[in-house]
């Protein structure tokens, strides 16, 4: 679970560990990602009752969030990164939501926030990857 900015909105997302989406939400940028993140997480779990685990970023760290999740089947791993080392270091798990949404935003209407409503966001994000799955299940193999 990751997030990604836009100007006026943030965008949550929960992907498995191929990088396919489970669930997304879009926030006004002004809201902390970690004070929805447990809707988000909820709205998952009830799309895939089997999820255990969840990798998240530091920016998910903190109490708030284990309170709100107390009580679920699930177990939040924070995926820290460390500045000692300088330069590009590939983190454990976090590359696989950066992948998706690096592949979201080779869409042109993902690029940037024109959308008035949060719904209508996700929904384009959605048929993107629709789009992606869809051109992958097609696609020629030798």
């Amino acid at each position: 679970m990751m997030r990604a900015r836009r100007p006026r909105a943030s965008s949550n997302a929960i992907v498995d560990t191929e990088g396919h989406l489970l669930a997304i939400e879009v926030i006004a940028a002004n809201t902390q990602d970690r004070d929805c993140a447990a809707d988000l997480i909820k709205q998952a779990l009830r799309t895939f009752p089997r999820l255990r685990k969840i990798f998240a970023d530091g920016g998910y760290a903190g109490p708030k969030l284990a309170g709100q999740l107390a009580g679920q089947s699930l177990e939040i791993e924070i995926v820290k990164r460390t500045d000692k080392d300088g330069g590009f270091k590939i983190i454990r798990r976090r590359w696989v939501i950066e992948r998706t949404f690096s592949w979201l935003r080779r869409n042109r209407r993902l690029m940037a926030h024109y959308e008035a409503l949060a719904m209508t966001a996700v929904r384009y994000v959605k048929l993107a990857m629709i789009s992606l799955m869809l051109r992958r299940l097609t696609r020629d193999r030798p």
